[in-house]
């Protein structure tokens, strides 16, 4: 088979500690419908039933990511999504206590097809930056609306 057309794997690993105890963490992290109001990067989002939402999605680079989250499970300690559309793979969070509120783990395993997956041979280093750039966005919007008031 040709390297090319072999769909490209991405594994990425996040550890942040956020100023709320898990149970405020995790109630932002599974109400996906208000992400677009504090992550930057989440252009729009749509239900699409109980446990599905389709998400656009745009970091650095002028490409827009359909992302299709199926929730897994929402109980503590870990947060669990299918992704389907233009990602395939899951996204998890684990949230534990920390001195000063939560320490959130975040593993995302995905396999990246069609042209973003071919991009991929060329571009590993460029799209690697643009997804930590994106969860840069997640990480201060995140800490910022958890230190509101609820």
């Amino acid at each position: 088979m040709h390297t090319w057309l072999v769909p490209a794997r991405y594994v990425f690993t996040e550890t942040w500690d956020i100023p709320a105890d898990p149970e405020t963490v995790r109630d932002l992290l599974v109400d996906v419908e208000h992400y677009p109001q504090w992550w930057p990067q989440v252009r729009a989002v749509a239900k699409l039933s109980d446990d599905g939402a389709l998400l656009v999605c745009r970091s650095t680079l002028p490409y827009d990511l359909e992302i299709v989250l199926h929730a897994v499970t929402r109980d503590l300690p870990t947060l669990e999504v299918g992704l389907g559309g233009d990602l395939d793979g899951f996204a998890r969070w684990t949230l534990t206590p920390a001195p000063r509120g939560s320490r959130t783990v975040f593993e995302q395993e995905v396999v990246v097809g069609g042209l973003l997956g071919l991009a991929s041979i060329a571009l590993r280093p460029v799209l690697s930056w643009n997804h930590h750039q994106m969860m840069l966005g997640c990480r201060n919007g995140l800490s910022s609306r958890a230190a509101e008031p609820r």
